[in-house]
């Protein structure tokens, strides 16, 4: 007969949102097992994905509170400045760009913030290194690799079944496995979306000159050309195009990749060389239509995932982990189970409204500035200059661009869990 071992929580996914989930709760006295197909060691691995994080200064806080700030912070480049521009696909025939920019400055709000940036760049691999690193000395348990075969929830448990045999019942399961979860399927949790045709083309850069800790994000038709700067005087770029587009560059060679790049963005670039593999990534829309389902509930992209347009996605997930984490630590201080509906809605009541905002508002973004027509160039162009030159309008972006608005979680707070 299989082993049958009892937690607390299931978690589902041993990535940054769960393996965070996993710090948090464990950090609010519950008892934690994480599973993820890929063996735990590949959370180490150098170039896992390739993709850099602009993680919030309030998300910075929470991992601050689950004591990665130490691991992470000589990896961490503050972002001072971001500046938004609006242009046209460059060639001999286009009409030059628009004067239209956005300019946000963390001094602006640094009275409210302690003088925090607006964020950090931290490459993914840092981060997941630092949150291995911590689990590993937090002693919670990771099935790695494993699989999820199934989960069934009566009444008083979930049990959760491996695909090799054995079974772990716990009060709750946290699918946390990203956007195919697993956990939500077996939920029967529908979700709405949509693909973009666009592809999200990452590389890092060496800049020929300091960037001065600046992101630009440059708008084309064909989408967004982000320019984020890490450390060591290099950045990551995040350029959109068509799929069909972006495949083409992921296969191209490098003198042909560094080429094309320096053609399309050689101002803004200046001597850069690429350093490391490209990567290539789908871009679409996938909101689940509930949070949570009986003993079960959704945190991460499984739960929501945007287009990275404003690399909010991770600082959502963060942030759903930090709330789940808290309501249930404040559940089981109290004596309820952490898995009735009663204590599950609190977390959901608390989640969902800010991500279903914030997945529409990404998306409506994305349709404003993906596009050539000219009265809808005009309108944006028009609320850029608005934007800019409102001070309390440009402030209250910058603080929720941070996170730092709304009812925050004790840890993006910089508190502990309880």
């Amino acid at each position: 007969m299989a082993d049958t071992e009892r937690y607390d929580i299931v978690i589902a996914g041993a990535g940054l949102t769960g393996a965070a989930f996993a710090l948090a709760a464990a950090q609010g006295g519950l008892k934690v097992v994480m599973i993820d197909p890929q063996p735990f060691s590949a959370q180490l691995a150098p170039t896992f994905d390739g993709r850099s994080t602009a993680v919030a200064f309030s998300t910075f806080r929470m991992l601050d509170a689950l004591g990665l700030g130490e691991a992470l912070r000589p990896h961490a480049c503050r972002m001072d400045h971001i500046l938004v521009t609006d242009g046209r696909r460059p060639g001999a025939a286009s009409r030059s760009a628009s004067p239209a920019f956005l300019r946000f400055d963390a001094d602006e709000i640094g009275g409210r913030t302690g003088g925090e940036p607006l964020g950090y760049m931290v490459e993914n691999r840092r981060i997941r290194a630092a949150l291995a690193e911590a689990v590993t000395q937090a002693g919670i348990a990771v099935r790695a690799p494993a699989t999820v075969a199934s989960v069934e929830t009566d009444a008083g448990k979930a049990t959760v079944t491996l695909a090799d045999g054995s079974t772990l019942i716990a009060p709750l399961v946290v699918g946390a496995e990203g956007r195919g979860s697993a956990v939500r399927r077996a939920a029967g949790i529908e979700t709405v979306g949509w693909g973009y045709g666009q592809s999200g083309v990452v590389a890092t850069v060496r800049l020929g000159r300091d960037h001065g800790n600046v992101a630009h994000e440059y708008f084309l038709p064909s989408g967004p050309f982000a320019i984020l700067p890490l450390t060591d005087q290099r950045a990551s770029l995040v350029w959109t195009e068509t799929t069909r587009r972006g495949e083409a560059l992921r296969d191209a060679s490098d003198a042909a990749f560094h080429a094309h790049l320096m053609r399309r963005f050689g101002e803004f670039l200046d001597g850069a060389t690429v350093e490391g593999p490209r990567f290539v990534y789908p871009l679409s829309l996938s909101l689940a239509e509930k949070l949570i389902a009986p003993r079960i509930a959704l945190i991460g992209d499984a739960a929501h995932g945007v287009h990275p347009v404003a690399g909010q996605g991770l600082n959502m997930g963060l942030k759903d982990a930090a709330a789940l984490a808290e309501v249930l630590a404040e559940a089981a201080r109290l004596g309820e189970d952490i898995g009735s509906e009663t204590v599950l809605e609190r977390y959901a009541r608390w989640r969902r409204f800010d991500n279903a905002a914030l997945a529409a508002g990404f998306d409506a973004f994305v349709r404003l500035f993906s596009n050539d027509i000219a009265p809808v160039r005009l309108a944006r162009d028009l609320g850029m200059a608005a934007v800019n030159r409102i001070g309390p309008l440009r402030r209250a972006f910058m603080q929720e661009a941070g996170g730092a608005t709304g009812d925050l979680p004790r840890l993006l707070r910089g508190e502990a869990v309880v």
